[in-house]
């Protein structure tokens, strides 16, 4: 199964993360399959790659909590739900 969530990038203190699409058994700095966005919270700016995101959604990736509030905030189930 394949979740949407957050791998730790940056160096100490100054943490950025890179939202990624990965298998479930994988650990947090694991290989991922794809990269579809960052998130810097210290700036609070993200960036998404939407026909990715979109992609690993419908092929039935699950999003974990913290990607889920960014994906709303970015109202990514709007698109969704209109296209």
């Amino acid at each position: 199964m394949l979740k949407l969530r957050l791998k730790r990038c940056g160096r100490k203190q100054r943490a950025i993360y890179r939202i990624v699409a990965i298998d479930v058994r994988s650990r947090r700095e694991g290989r991922d399959i794809r990269k579809v966005g960052f998130y810097d919270p210290i700036k609070n700016q993200t960036f998404l790659n939407l026909p990715a995101v979109l992609y690993f959604i419908e092929k039935g990736a699950q999003p974990t909590g913290t990607v889920y509030d960014i994906l709303k905030k970015a109202e990514i189930f709007k698109e969704k739900t209109l296209s």
